[in-house]
């Protein structure tokens, strides 16, 4: 390998010190990578599972919680009302609630609850709704500091399922993806008043380059109508010394300056069929950076960026592998879960459906898979199936804690050479689709459904 195998952790922490480690802030926790610095954790489950400390009937969405001082905030909707409410992490009693109307209808017959994840700061706590409300609460009192109506604001289309880019923060600024129409992809904000500090992406970044992938790879013709957000939440690292900013967007990967804005590259990477997402966000290893979809064959690609920040050496891609190999299938295909990257190797659910889901190790490097796990459902349509379909998975204690779609709730070995499993309990409450990755916090674990919210000990 021509790098350390070893993840370089300069995402933004939030202001977290060690004695706070243990928080779960934000979407994928205190570091954005799903990975968790705790030990002591179970080594397999007890029979029955791991013990319940509590659970609660809860309204539907597809946001996780997120937990910083003791205080777990939930993003969920009931009725014709967008809620975020938080609770004692340890009790879940009720500490504050805030509420505001809203009428989105997924077009596609899905929930019609918030996507994106609270991101909670020391006196913070930041929202983004379905039909893109952001707000900014007081974290002790749930007060209103700020809020906008981005859909309003920044000429943005209809997306396909809604808003679900969580937001990130960078110094003083946080970071979304709003999607506005022509140059208005991604907006930074002033995270104490909410005014905006730069826009970038769009139409100035896409036009006349080529469509990479697609057939004749033909250049960008900008209408005027496209739809711009994707997914995936921004990730933000630190390459050749300098602070970069990377957005899957719709269109495919955009590197920006955080401070700014500036664009220093883009890469196209998206499935020709109209009805398509990314999801998934980029990971960063070293000066590299990786990408993966599942919709229609797009798979995966590794960039090397250049010392000046400003391009890049492609090191593997499926399409390059597919045009010497045309029965070719990506080695990763992700449809919506973060991969987690241990020491070089990638450890994720690949598939675009249930039907053909599976759970992959992939060396990074290479793009060559270790291992795979059949994840497809023995019986369609199963509510409740003995395999994972498409998971989730965060990091913690040398171990992977999955929860799959349909409510399945495992433990394996972080093992590149094969696939350990240490445990399984199907969770009574639970059924598909549970579409939150797994949280962590002082030894506790925390997943939702779209009905329940339930809360394990997970201590040894």
């Amino acid at each position: 390998m021509r790098r350390t195998a070893t993840l370089t952790l300069v995402v933004v922490t939030l202001g977290l010190d060690k004695g706070q480690a243990a928080d779960w802030p934000q979407l994928l926790g205190p570091r954005s990578n799903g990975i968790s610095p705790e030990t002591g954790l179970l080594s397999a489950w007890p029979s029955g599972g791991p013990k319940v400390l509590w659970k609660k009937e809860i309204g539907t969405g597809y946001s996780a919680p997120s937990i910083r001082d003791g205080r777990l905030v939930l993003f969920h909707r009931i009725g014709n009302e967008e809620i975020v409410e938080a609770f004692d992490a340890k009790t879940a009693r009720p500490v504050w609630r805030h509420s505001y109307p809203t009428r989105y209808r997924d077009p596609f017959g899905y929930n019609n609850g918030p996507r994106c994840t609270p991101l909670l700061t020391e006196k913070q706590c930041f929202t983004f709704g379905a039909e893109g409300v952001l707000l900014c609460l007081d974290i002790t009192t749930g007060k209103t500091v700020w809020q906008r109506k981005t859909a309003e604001e920044f000429r943005v289309p209809e997306s396909f399922f809604g808003v679900g880019a969580s937001p990130v923060i960078e110094g003083n600024l946080l970071i979304v993806m709003v999607g506005g129409q022509p140059n208005s992809t991604v907006v930074a904000f002033d995270k104490d008043t909410g005014k905006t500090v730069w826009q970038s992406a769009g139409r100035n970044t896409w036009q006349g380059k080529p469509m990479i992938g697609w057939p004749g790879e033909p250049l960008v013709r900008w209408r005027g109508y496209e739809k711009l957000a994707s997914y995936a939440t921004p990730t933000l690292a630190t390459i050749h010394g300098r602070r970069t900013l990377f957005c899957l967007t719709r269109q495919g990967l955009v590197s920006m300056d955080p401070k700014t804005g500036n664009v220093n590259f883009s890469r196209w990477f998206r499935a020709r069929v109209n009805e398509s997402v990314n999801a998934a966000n980029p990971i960063v290893l070293g000066n590299q950076v990786f990408c993966s979809a599942a919709y229609y064959g797009v798979g995966s690609f590794l960039l090397d960026i250049v010392s000046d920040g400003k391009s890049f050496t492609e090191v593997w891609s499926t399409n390059e592998r597919r045009k010497a190999n045309r029965r070719l299938n990506p080695v990763l295909g992700i449809h919506w879960t973060t991969p987690i990257l241990h020491n070089g190797h990638l450890y994720a659910f690949s598939g675009r459906d249930e039907p053909d889901a599976q759970f992959r190790c992939v060396h990074l490097e290479s793009g060559s898979a270790k291992w795979s796990r059949d994840e497809r459902w023995q019986k369609r349509g199963s509510k409740q199936p003995d395999v994972y379909g498409r998971g989730s998975a965060i990091m913690a204690d040398g171990k992977l804690l999955v929860l799959g779609e349909g409510g399945l709730l495992g433990l394996f070995e972080v093992n590149a050479a094969k696939p350990v499993e240490l445990g399984r309990h199907q969770v009574p409450e639970l059924h598909y689709p549970c579409w939150a990755a797994p949280i962590l916090s002082d030894k506790r674990m925390v997943i939702r459904s779209e009905d329940y919210l339930i809360c394990f000990d997970v201590a040894k």
